[in-house]
């Protein structure tokens, strides 16, 4: 029998970013006290990916899953276990809603944005940015030692993170943890390196940190979902049975991070024709009862619509 050394060895993970939106916030599902996303290896005794992720999740943290599609399979070469083999993740993307409570140790349901506290614009560009993660990456820059190297650094600086003139781009989600990560300011790289950054923490931009690259197979669900959300019907997963136009609007800012033109918001969405009234008004809530719309069924039966553009209110 020929014998195999670890580096030859590849073995194969699934991980699932599970996304909800409640009470106005976009959550997400973890493991290990919100260190980790569920996760599990591929057995032989799965009869398909889609099958393994299922039964770990649901083995994990008791939450059944609904909608789930692959996202991206990440293969890096530096992605090593503790045996010294190669590990290929195959990550998937599920849209659910929170369940009331978890009755297992270590996992719950986060919010995101503690993960990328750049990413929520809803109130305007997060200080941050400009306090900690801008200085930071300039000074990043200046230690190329080619010029040219000093001058590329500094655009995909401003592209990636809407500085001088550049707009924000909200589904840029994965390039600017990638950027930060190459420019060593966030802990997952320093961890990597094992040289400590300058300064300590205080040198680290905020943001809780993921065990192994869990944060960014996060960041890579996150980009999904916020693209989606402009061409496919997709909050109907993550929305209840019936709500509110103002509630829908809510959701949908969550996990855009932007704020959206609420009259343009609301004509979308009677020129797109996906809403429909079910004849009932919101009882308990503050002001004027509000009506109470639900989702088409030829929406629910996932009709595409194309060039769907969301009303993003404008930043000042």
């Amino acid at each position: 029998m020929t014998a195999f050394a670890p580096d030859r060895v590849v073995t194969a993970e699934l991980v699932a970013v599970l996304v909800a939106v409640t009470r106005g916030q976009p959550r997400v599902l973890t493991t290990q006290c919100g260190q980790a996303l569920p996760a599990g290896p591929f057995q032989q005794a799965h009869r398909s990916l889609q099958a393994g992720l299922r039964a770990w999740v649901e083995a994990q943290t008791h939450h059944p899953l609904g909608y789930v599609e692959q996202l991206y399979t990440f293969a890096d070469q530096d992605r090593i276990d503790g045996a010294g083999r190669r590990v290929v993740s195959v990550g998937y993307l599920g849209l659910t809603r929170e369940s009331d409570s978890i009755a297992v140790d270590n996992v719950g349901w986060q919010d995101w944005y503690g993960y990328f506290p750049w990413e929520d614009w809803r109130n305007g560009i997060p200080s941050l940015i400009e306090r900690v993660i801008l200085p930071g990456l300039a000074t990043w820059a200046g230690q190329a030692d080619d010029p040219n190297e000093r001058t590329h650094r500094r655009q995909r600086i401003a592209f990636t993170f809407g500085a001088e003139d550049f707009p924000w781009n909200e589904d840029m989600i994965l390039q600017r943890y990638e950027l930060l990560f190459e420019a060593g300011l966030v802990p997952e790289a320093v961890r990597r390196s094992g040289h400590p950054q300058p300064g300590g923490a205080e040198g680290l931009v905020p943001g809780q940190p993921m065990n192994h690259d869990h944060r960014r197979i996060l960041a890579t669900g996150i980009a999904r979902v916020r693209a989606k959300i402009k061409y496919r019907p997709v909050m109907f997963e993550l929305m209840p049975a019936e709500f509110t136009l103002t509630q829908l609007q809510t959701a949908v800012e969550a996990l855009a991070g932007r704020e959206l033109h609420t009259p343009n918001f609301r004509r979308l969405m009677a020129q797109q024709a996906l809403l429909e009234e079910t004849g009932a008004m919101a009882t308990g809530t503050p002001g004027r009862p509000a009506r109470l719309y639900r989702f088409r069924r030829d929406v629910r039966l996932e009709r595409a619509i194309a060039g769907t553009s969301l009303p993003f209110a404008r930043q000042p």
